[in-house]
């Protein structure tokens, strides 16, 4: 039969529920990479994204046996979510920047401003559009698994998405016209 990778992942999750350490790796490996940025576009500190990342991943292999949906993904990103959520209520400090997520040799003075420009406006968010636009935008969720990881109705992730691109404009508009002006 050809390869068919949403069978393989399939297959990981029913053996990961088994408790197969071989499906929790497949399942890791296919996920790692965006839980970790979703953690630390959410949190804003590489140490704290570090911790929720393995929290996340520690808690989904106790809890495998309570996966019973059709959508890993969602339930995997609803438990990083949560995580983060922890991580925030404790630390109470999501507007620290960790400078070397900004390191970068190829970038000029004026890319680093916008980009630094753009995470500072992402966590001015409110919690709520913050983690619905992070979703959109940098995971390139569907509006249906947004609000299946948010466990909100279909129209209010559009909502949110749309209101925090909105503010998201309003914050950046005079910044980029600003630095436009030293190109």
């Amino acid at each position: 039969r050809a390869y068919d990778p949403d069978i393989e992942l399939d297959e990981a999750v029913e053996n990961l529920r088994k408790g197969s350490a071989e499906a929790f790796q497949i399942l890791y490996h296919k996920y790692h990479n965006r839980v970790y940025r979703f953690c630390l576009r959410m949190l804003g500190s590489e140490e704290a994204a570090k911790d929720a990342f393995q929290e996340t991943f520690v808690k989904v292999y106790e809890n495998r046996e309570s996966f019973k949906g059709e959508n890993f993904g969602g339930w995997l990103f609803t438990i990083a979510r949560n995580t983060c959520y922890n991580t925030l209520r404790t630390t109470k400090t999501h507007s620290e920047f960790d400078e070397l997520y900004y390191k970068s040799g190829s970038t000029n003075n004026v890319d680093f401003g916008l980009r630094k420009a753009l995470e500072e406006a992402i966590n001015s968010l409110p919690l709520t559009l913050k983690e619905a636009f992070i979703l959109r935008e940098y995971e390139d969720m569907s509006y249906t698994e947004i609000a299946e990881i948010l466990e909100i109705d279909l129209s209010l992730a559009k909502i949110r998405v749309f209101r925090a691109r909105k503010q998201l404009r309003l914050i950046l508009t005079p910044i980029i016209k600003e630095l436009d002006e030293y190109r």
